[in-house]
């Protein structure tokens, strides 16, 4: 496959519930890795404002970018993400590359990007190009997953590619019908990602060398992302698969527990929730599925996955869920209305619903949620068991947007499949 690396510094211009972390750590502000420093799209930052004026939160840039779906990253005042070339034609004749690319922080501009092949054909991008996947951020390296299930490890500062593999080539993975949409996860000098064919559902590859570690699991995989746990002091890799939910040890690929969560297509989409308070996992789908909480314990030095209830009421669909004490927090809906919905983590039972949003996707912090729909609405709102009060919003993307947005201390960084843009949400 033909690469491209392209340096630019400064040349395109810019028109509560912890997770453990295994072997990622970010400082301060910075946000290395799909979800953030947890993976649950929780922040620690403070000082944001509560509310804007009607014009809005103050835009600080925005610039053109591309088509894909890939979050922002944000580490030492350079944003990392991922995007497809192309304007409005793009939607008629679509680019045939893919691109990873670090940008300057306070203003948008370009300072590398490593460009790849990326060809259109057998891919349906109905719902929007690809890149779908956001990267990782571990020490000097950046980790990236294409479209056609690639993964690429390259050097931080330049872009330069270190390494890479061809999932469909060198293993035989099923081509993603969709395009591959898992964003890898750091475990003890190993990248984790999904891969799809019998006996390696999920790989483990070494961060430094690229060699396979190991691989393990059957079944589909699903364009969900996984998330580390502690069951009882054990780590444990949790991977939303297409009709299952699966606990797996992240040294070595074994296969700890399953549990069955079955949807249309095998399109389990959401990362799943872990609150260690009550060893509560949460999982939830659209396509006639619904939500489920899983209670996993030690017995026997085995894990017991315990189904504590079922809901078909709440089914997110692309969206983020943020677990808050005993309720959890999500947009529920699929091709219908959406309704941000509140649902009650010991029973299952729905506190409320509200449709002052589209599809959205939420992160917490401050005290807050910050809610941005697929219409491109802002909003800061608080949550509690007895609803949802809106304390400001604003329209700030005119593009449809699926992407979660990214919060480094009071700078909210945002994109759709054409733009990105940072806001100031400081008081």
């Amino acid at each position: 496959m033909k690469q491209k690396r392209i340096v630019l510094v400064g040349a395109i211009a810019a028109v509560l519930c912890q997770a453990p972390r295994y072997g990622l750590t970010a400082a301060g502000s910075d946000w290395t890795q799909w979800g953030g420093p947890n993976r649950n799209f929780v922040s620690d930052a403070t000082g944001l404002a509560s509310t804007w004026p009607p014009s809005g939160p103050t835009k600080l840039w925005t610039r053109a970018l591309g088509e894909g779906h890939s979050s922002i990253l944000v580490e030492r005042g350079r944003l990392y993400t991922m995007y497809r070339p192309g304007g409005v034609i793009s939607y008629v004749r679509r680019s045939q590359q893919e691109v990873v690319a670090a940008l300057d922080a306070a203003t948008g501009k370009t300072i590398w990007e490593f460009a790849y092949a990326a060809p259109t054909d057998g891919v349906d991008f109905s719902e929007g190009a690809g890149p779908h996947a956001t990267p990782l951020i571990v020490g000097t390296r950046v980790y990236a997953t294409s479209s056609r299930r690639e993964l690429f490890a390259l050097d931080k500062a330049t872009g330069k590619l270190l390494w890479s593999h061809d999932f469909i080539k060198e293993y035989g993975a099923p081509s993603p019908n969709r395009g591959d949409s898992c964003s890898p996860l750091a475990y003890n000098g190993t990248v984790i990602v999904t891969l799809g064919g019998p006996d390696q559902a999920v790989a483990a590859f070494n961060q430094r060398t690229g060699a396979l570690v190991w691989k393990g699991g059957s079944g589909e995989v699903s364009p969900a992302s996984p998330i580390l746990i502690d069951v009882d002091g054990q780590p444990q890799l949790v991977v939303f698969a297409g009709d299952r939910v699966v606990g797996m040890n992240p040294s070595n690929g074994q296969t700890l527990w399953t549990h069955p969560h079955k949807t249309d297509y095998g399109l389990n989409i959401s990362t799943p929730v872990w609150s260690p308070a009550d060893h509560v996992l949460f999982v939830s789908s659209a396509y006639s599925a619904g939500s489920r909480a899983i209670e996993l314990h030690q017995a026997a030095d085995k894990t017991v996955a315990a189904e504590k209830w079922f809901s078909n009421r709440m089914r997110v669909h692309i969206g983020t869920v943020i677990r808050l004490g005993d309720y959890a927090y999500g947009s529920s809906g699929d091709f219908g209305p959406a309704f941000i919905t509140a649902v009650d983590m010991k029973t299952g039972r729905i506190a409320w619903q509200n449709r002052a949003f589209a599809r959205a996707q939420l992160l917490y912090a401050d005290g807050k949620l910050i809610v941005l729909d697929e219409d491109g609405h802002l909003g800061l709102v608080t949550v509690s068991p007895q609803g949802m009060k809106v304390l400001a919003r604003a329209d700030i993307l005119e593009h449809l947007s699926w992407t979660p947005p990214t919060l480094a201390g009071t700078t909210l960084y945002v994109r759709d499949r054409r733009t990105i843009a940072a806001f100031n949400l400081g008081a």
